[in-house]
């Protein structure tokens, strides 16, 4: 139970459902107003997809790539800790000026990279890794996340109307700032165990 709360928890910080919002809303500002919760809940679907293909696919291609364990966890402690910088100190990239080059946009860019990009999908594979026998518990902790992410994303209109845009952005940064503490227990977790 312990490892389904702390993926999913991880996995939701990662996928950063939050912040996610006005990126989100500018990509759909010229989709028809009746079918923009049905394009979010298509998007979050196919992201789900891929990210499941990838907890079931990840291992296998990490054993034919020959990658050690040691080497995931630190890898996948610095992948945190470079996901949280950006949460912490938002590039221009990650801001809500992200042009909008469709009237309905179609897996890119709100499946892939916005709800499934390739820092979560590595994420997903070193943890999934590191103890392969509680992959039902992985699934799970993920489709936890999953439903969390697409609930706020159906309501991010809402929750930008109410929260304002500044709370979103601290609720953001205070999420970073607890994946630097999981990133770099995960990275001293596998120099640890790359030494002993």
């Amino acid at each position: 139970m312990e490892v389904l709360i702390s993926s999913a928890f991880t996995f939701v910080i990662v996928m950063d459902p939050l912040g996610n919002v006005p990126l989100f809303l500018s990509a759909l500002r010229r989709t028809a107003p009746g079918r923009v919760q049905w394009v979010i809940l298509r998007e979050c679907l196919i992201a789900l997809a891929l990210m499941v293909s990838f907890l079931f696919a990840g291992r296998t291609l990490l054993t034919l790539l020959g990658i050690e364990d040691a080497a995931l966890k630190a890898a996948g402690g610095v992948i945190l800790l470079l996901i949280a910088i950006r949460m912490v100190f938002p590039t221009p990239e990650r801001t809500i000026k992200v042009e909008a080059t469709h009237d309905e946009p179609f897996i890119v860019p709100l499946a892939v990279p916005y709800v499934a990009g390739p820092s979560l999908l590595a994420v997903i594979v070193v943890l999934v890794s590191q103890t392969p026998d509680d992959w039902p518990l992985f699934l799970g902790g993920l489709v936890a996340a999953w439903v969390i992410t697409t609930v706020v994303l159906y309501f991010s209109g809402f929750l930008q109307r109410v929260l304002g845009r500044r709370a979103l952005e601290a609720v953001e940064r205070l999420m970073g700032m607890i994946l630097v503490i999981l990133g770099v227990q995960m990275t001293f977790a596998g120099i640890k165990e790359f030494f002993l």
